[in-house]
């Protein structure tokens, strides 16, 4: 032993954790030192309290803590499996277990007992083992053991498993093994993606297969008036396992209810875009339809490179985009053609049928440009309000689509690079002559908005004064905050109730006691808290200064008809 030193001279820090882990290891099954027996399935294990006790909460209490078997010699544990409880006690004294080598049953048993005795790291280690076999055959198995411990993530990675291999696992012989709780649970699901016949016509399987559960609570998760008046009658009917009420009721409700309300299944694809050629989809109706779903969002000019339709009062004319099978989305990128200064309004409806249609997006009396986001499946979608993202972070950038259209600047984007520390006299702001002209900004989408922050130049003591206005389409304008009569320096943080809708940001200076030239370094919106953003060099000396102004509601009108809508390229991803 003494020839590995372990010693960092530095700090005198001496580390030989190793030899303690060797020589606790060693006493695994070794009679020396024993003093508890424990017995599974007859067969005897020689241990150690102290070792047992340290490792393991429910071994303390079982050993030490005056419980019958305290004083016993040997102790038999019934709960547990041989192959599984020696694989356990190995990982006691050496902390280690190779999964690779166990069948997926062990595995699951050894799960068991990591639970039931406190094992946390190990039932964590298994869990996410277990994530990466994960197979037709075994994730029914697995399911009602994440379940039954309650191991939420290995749960949620399990139906989302069983959401995209739907048919498969209903097929699978292991499926007639699932307990109520974890059928109800899959088959209650929008994303578990199957039509309904074939749904019910396993829960029918499964239903003989476990004649003692509770089959009338797994059923009522099946949705009837998902199934054609033919599939109810011929198939559903015969098999007795529902009412005649019940069937009766959705029959009815197919002819009530529309379309768009009827509690369709999707396939749900987190994070992929699936309006793509891979996926079967297709664009049905707009001009130069083939380069809308090509995945090109750079080669394109005046000539190519978009899908375009025409805009007309009637609004006969659209862009028509079919997906290969029917998903569940939240989210939607598109890039609307951005080569030069134009704003397009729109709105984006969905249907599962073509006849009944629900407006998902709804930006027509609103300019937009380039790309931006609106409400492909993602874990990590922004909050909504009436149709509106509301951002968290600042929109205010060129990545985000938004640009600086009215103002003076060495650099047209300027106001929104980010740079709050690099400037002086001849770079680094924008400005605007006094009494003319303003400093103008356009978001790429309309927002949710009801803060913003501005850094007026402050390399000297000179202060200015200045009134913010925003609109939805650039002729309605409301007044966000009236700085006219007030001295204001450096920072400036801008909030207004209530939030409203907001795409142009027009800040008009009014008074600047050095000269007649108004000049602002940095705009963001919403405002970022100070400690997101660099400290100008001024804002250590003074404090910023807000305000909070209170802004009525204006009704927008729609904006002017224009020639055409051009879309360079969509999809949700």
């Amino acid at each position: 032993m003494s020839s590995h030193h372990h010693l960092n001279p530095s700090s005198g820090e001496i580390d030989h954790i190793h030899f303690i882990s060797e020589d606790v290891g060693a006493l695994y099954l070794s009679e020396e030192y024993a003093d508890v027996t424990i017995v599974v399935a007859g067969q005897k294990f020689h241990s150690h309290k102290l070792i047992l006790a340290a490792r393991s909460e429910y071994f303390r209490a079982l050993l030490f803590g005056g419980l019958k078997e305290s004083s016993q010699q040997e102790i038999e544990l019934k709960a547990a499996s041989l192959p599984a409880f020696k694989g356990l006690l190995k990982y006691i004294y050496t902390g280690r277990m190779s999964l690779a080598t166990e069948r997926d049953e062990v595995i699951l048993e050894i799960l068991a007992l990591a639970h039931l005795y406190g094992f946390v790291d190990l039932e964590a280690a298994i869990s996410d083992y277990l994530r990466e076999i994960l197979s037709i055959k075994n994730v029914c198995s697995i399911i009602d053991s994440a379940l039954l411990y309650q191991l939420e993530f290995l749960t949620k990675v399990c139906l989302e498993y069983m959401d995209k291999h739907a048919l498969e696992v209903m097929q699978h012989e292991s499926f007639l093994r699932l307990s109520a709780a974890a059928l109800s649970e899959l088959i209650s699901r929008d994303s578990f993606f199957a039509t309904e016949i074939e749904i019910f016509l396993a829960v029918q399987n499964w239903v003989k297969a476990n004649p003692d559960a509770d089959a009338e609570k797994v059923l009522s998760h099946i949705r009837l008036v998902l199934m054609s008046s033919r599939d109810i009658l011929f198939i559903v009917r015969k098999t007795e396992l529902l009412s005649e009420s019940a069937l009766l009721d959705a029959l009815t409700a197919r002819y009530e209810i529309r379309s768009s309300d009827l509690p369709y299944r999707g396939r749900l694809l987190v994070d992929e875009n699936v309006a793509h050629p891979k996926f079967d989809t297709e664009v049905l109706q707009g001009e130069m339809r083939s380069y809308l779903l090509n995945g090109d969002t750079y080669n394109y000019d005046m000539e190519r490179g978009y899908t375009r339709h025409t805009i007309s009062d009637s609004q006969e004319h659209g862009i028509l985009i079919k997906l290969g099978e029917q998903c569940i989305i939240n989210h939607v990128k598109m890039l609307l053609w951005d080569r030069d200064m134009r704003s397009y309004s729109y709105y984006i409806e969905a249907s599962i049928d073509q006849e009944d249609w629900i407006r998902l997006v709804d930006h027509t009396e609103y300019f937009c440009r380039s790309w931006h986001f609106e409400a492909y499946y993602t874990n990590h979608t922004e909050k909504l309000s009436n149709g509106f993202v509301v951002p968290t972070q600042n929109v205010a950038l060129t990545d985000k689509s938004a640009c600086v259209t009215e103002g003076v600047s060495r650099s047209r984007n300027n106001l929104l690079n980010g740079d709050t520390i690099n400037y002086d006299w001849d770079s680094g702001y924008t400005c605007h002559q006094l009494g003319s002209g303003s400093i103008l900004v356009q978001l790429g989408q309309p927002y949710m908005i009801d803060s913003m922050r501005l850094l007026l130049w402050d390399c000297d003591n000179r202060s200015y004064s200045y009134y913010v206005e925003v609109s939805g389409n650039s002729w309605n304008w409301v007044l966000v905050a009236d700085k006219t009569t007030d001295t204001c320096r450096s920072w400036q943080t801008i909030r207004f109730h209530p939030p409203r809708p907001v795409v142009f940001i027009r800040i008009v200076g009014t008074h600047n006691t050095a000269n007649e030239v108004f000049h602002c370094v940095h705009f963001e919106c919403p405002a970022q808290s100070e400690d997101k953003s660099p400290i100008s060099p001024a804002q250590r000396e003074k404090p910023s200064t807000s305000s909070d102004v209170g802004a009525s509601d204006n009704s927008l009108p729609p904006p002017p008809p224009e020639v055409a809508t051009e879309a360079v390229h969509i999809d949700n991803e």
